[in-house]
């Protein structure tokens, strides 16, 4: 691992119990997806830059002093990497945190960690899911809001998806407090009706999340399909012929039922199936397109 900017022994990554990351939650983070592409002999980083952006727009609402630099985040990243020497697919966390022993108010000292692991793909993205409508509403901008990728927000995840597989569901999808469709715990959602794609809009209580963002630029280039952005009612599940949820650890998950109704033909619908292909296609780097967005390491490396 890095912690601090100093690569450590998984088991010497150590924080102090009483430090307001712990005691008051006060930690943002980024999860960030390498792909082993064995053909080219390369790992590639799928949008590192743009998941450190969002780290430090995080940072900068949670009010933390003195932001580390996207030199210091992107390097730590990077090293980890080459020192791990990964040849497989991997999942990253990156996390600032404070540090110390301060109150809940406080702003600093602020340390940080990236962390590295295997990550082979889920066997639920060829079966596909099955999700429920959770109780739990989704957290409102004026309260916690969604788009800063806050540890606490995670809570409001945390008990939708313990409540939907006590449930007997694999998943949940939150409502927000007005009742329209906001996304599930880690992961935006798209529904497909009469061909055309639609998602919800980045104020119903969404992550703007870098894979929705992919998927919407691939809609067009791929299908050429703009994909409509607006409310999405919770009946309105039921009427989809497709639903497929999207992110960074979800990657493109198809949804085969909600609330135990069969989402079309209660099977993986082919325009899912068609993003999922073309979006790990696009990562790994075997379709060359947007090579701005993959940062590449060699085995050499």
């Amino acid at each position: 691992m890095v912690l601090n900017g100093a690569i450590v022994p998984y088991e010497e990554a150590r924080i102090h119990c009483l430090a307001p990351a712990i005691t008051y939650a006060a930690a943002v983070f980024e999860g960030i997806r390498a792909y082993w592409n064995a053909e080219q002999q390369r790992l590639h980083v799928f949008r590192l830059d743009d998941h450190l952006h969002r780290l430090q727009y995080s940072m900068k609402v949670m009010r933390f002093e003195a932001p580390y630099s996207m030199t210091m985040l992107r390097a730590s990243v990077l090293d980890l990497l080459r020192v791990s020497r990964m040849r497989e697919n991997a999942y990253l966390r990156v996390q600032t945190y404070i540090d110390g022993d301060g109150a809940m108010g406080a702003t600093g000292p602020l340390g940080m960690f990236v962390s590295c692991v295997r990550r082979p793909p889920s066997k639920l993205l060829q079966t596909g899911i099955r999700v429920g409508v959770s109780s739990w509403a989704r957290l409102a901008d004026n309260a916690a809001p969604p788009r800063v990728k806050a540890t606490a927000n995670y809570v409001n995840g945390r008990l939708a998806s313990i409540q939907a597989r006590q449930d007997g569901y694999d998943n949940a999808l939150l409502l927000t407090a007005n009742g329209t469709v906001a996304e599930a715990p880690g992961a935006c959602l798209f529904i497909v009706r009469d061909g055309r794609l639609i998602t919800p809009d980045v104020a119903d209580g969404i992550l703007e999340s870098i894979t929705r963002d992919t998927l919407l630029w691939g809609a067009q280039a791929w299908l050429g399909q703009t994909v409509e952005q607006r409310p999405i009612g919770r009946s309105e599940l039921y009427a989809a012929d497709e639903i497929f949820l999207c992110g960074t650890g979800a990657e493109v998950q198809p949804v085969i039922a909600v609330d135990r109704l069969p989402v079309g033909n209660g099977e993986v619908g082919p325009l899912a199936a068609a993003m999922q292909l073309r979006y790990f296609n696009l990562v790994s780097g075997r379709d060359a397109a947007r090579p701005d967005w993959r940062t590449e390491i060699a085995a050499t490396d």
